[in-house]
């Protein structure tokens, strides 16, 4: 067995600084308690920079159980980013809703830890692992303010569903390794590429694997846990769900679709495709008639979970490099959005209604500018990461043949818009009768804000450098 600590070194760092954060937690009381926070951002960055390290390195090790290539590394950097980002709001969150921190910032590193396996994985049994280890970590995240009534309704909710995702997903390993005698996906992908005749039990297994992850990448019809989830959940753990979680199942299937069964192309994109469709128009759709903005934004999730599986489907190497592209533009705009959502809902999140945003703009000119920018790009305005982002995906489909496709993305995208500027109407061409107390923006959200409205708009005009990366990443 080949063994390589460099391969698992992040998510060795992760491990361990949530274990040191459990340890110092008793002896922190109070206010004191957040400081944990910095020791996580500090882990945080140690994993980055191993992450670097390894780039341009490609090893199979653990008796084949973990590749490092570029794909993992990319992968991983976005993970710990949007890690990062959720660790940077919750730090005034927990201090002003007073829950307890150390355990907050303990579950939030091993649910990364869980991702980063997720990415990095060459075989089914520890893509379960890093999965497992994903959900029981957001799961209890999710209730974790347990004096909400809302909070515990979405865990409870968020559990019994997972369970019954995470039982799909056990049942096509057992019929994938019934049929191929192998869990390794190089020797799967051996195995299927062997057949004249394709297994029925192996197209199930397969089939089982996508509803698995379906249901964390929040594709229709797998989406109806989403919106009172993300509405009932903290919200810096809203967008760990919307981002982080999201991201870890599209970049597992795509190491499935793509490295384990290429061979299997035509049968898996006929069942994505009318999953793309049905999750972009029911995810644009449904959030025309929300009067919430974080379910408003879960719908908005879902939409774009659609957009992302167009450039799955389009199977190329494009295909692959603008999904990847179109995760880093996703992770931007929507931490951004969902930072600015928690330092306007104050504190136990008392203002999240969309008409709470009227005349924003007069009364928060920071934080309706950086809104707007953030809605612009998830509406898919020029000069925005979001533009981009599904033009490369949609160029990738094109490319492909899937004029159709393509065409109801795109009409689905336009019944974006009216959600999207409705709110920046609201804020900028509506007065309100209660004008409120202006909230002070803390100063790690503020840096948050700052950095992703930067990366928004940078991608936006200059998105040549993540797109090279992205095709350097793209090793299939």
């Amino acid at each position: 067995m080949e063994i390589n600590y460099l391969a698992l070194a992040p998510e060795i760092v992760l491990s361990l600084t949530g274990i040191v954060i459990m340890i110092l937690t008793p002896y922190l009381s109070g206010s004191r308690e957040s400081q944990t926070g910095y020791v996580a951002l500090l882990g945080i960055g140690l994993a980055f920079l191993l992450v670097t390290c390894s780039w341009n390195q490609n090893s199979v090790a653990f008796s084949q159980m973990v590749f490092q290539d570029n794909f993992g590394s990319f992968c991983k950097v976005l993970f710990l980013f949007s890690s990062g980002a959720v660790i940077c709001v919750s730090i005034p969150y927990l201090r002003g809703t007073q829950l307890p921190a150390g355990e907050f910032f303990s579950l939030l590193l091993f649910s990364t830890v869980g991702m980063s396996l997720m990415a990095s994985s060459a075989d089914l049994v520890m893509t379960f692992l890093g999965l497992e280890l994903l959900s029981i970590s957001t799961y209890v995240l999710v209730g974790y303010n347990e004096r909400e009534r809302r909070s515990n309704e979405s865990a409870i909710k968020y559990f019994v569903l997972g369970a019954f995702s995470t039982a799909f997903l056990l049942y096509g390993i057992a019929f994938i390794y019934g049929t191929t005698g192998s869990t390794k996906y190089l020797k799967i992908a051996e195995a299927i590429s062997s057949y004249q005749n394709v297994p029925l039990t192996l197209l199930l297994g397969l089939g089982l694997l996508i509803v698995g992850f379906g249901f964390k990448a929040t594709l229709a019809p797998f989406q109806v846990w989403t919106p009172d989830v993300y509405e009932g959940a903290p919200v810096p753990i809203t967008a760990h769900l919307a981002v982080g979680s999201k991201a870890a199942a599209f970049v597992t299937l795509i190491r499935i679709l793509y490295q384990l069964a290429p061979d299997l192309s035509p049968h898996w994109q006929s069942i994505l495709w009318i999953s793309a469709v049905l999750t972009m128009m029911i995810g644009n759709l449904a959030a025309l008639t929300q009067t919430n903005i974080k379910r408003m934004l879960a719908y908005s999730s879902i939409a774009h979970a659609g957009y992302l599986l167009v450039g799955l489907i389009a199977h190329s190497h494009l295909g692959a490099q603008s999904l990847l592209f179109y995760l880093v533009s996703y992770a931007l705009m929507t931490l951004g959005a969902l930072a600015v959502v928690q330092v306007l809902g104050r504190q136990n999140e008392a203002h999240i209604e969309i008409n709470d945003y009227t005349g924003l703009g007069y009364r928060q000119p920071f934080l309706s500018a950086t809104l707007s920018v953030f809605l612009i790009s998830l509406a898919g305005i020029p000069a925005t990461a979001g533009f981009m982002g599904k033009l490369f995906l949609f160029s990738a489909a094109v490319e492909s043949g899937m004029y159709g496709l393509v065409v109801i993305a795109l009409i689905a995208s336009a019944v974006g818009l009216y959600f999207y500027l409705r709110i920046i109407v609201l804020m900028y061409m509506s007065q309100s009768e209660n004008s409120g107390t202006p909230v002070s923006v803390p100063l790690t959200v503020r840096f948050v804000i700052t950095v992703m409205v930067a990366g928004t708009l940078y991608l936006g005009m200059l998105p040549g450098t993540f797109l090279k990366l992205a095709w350097k990443a793209v090793i299939f």
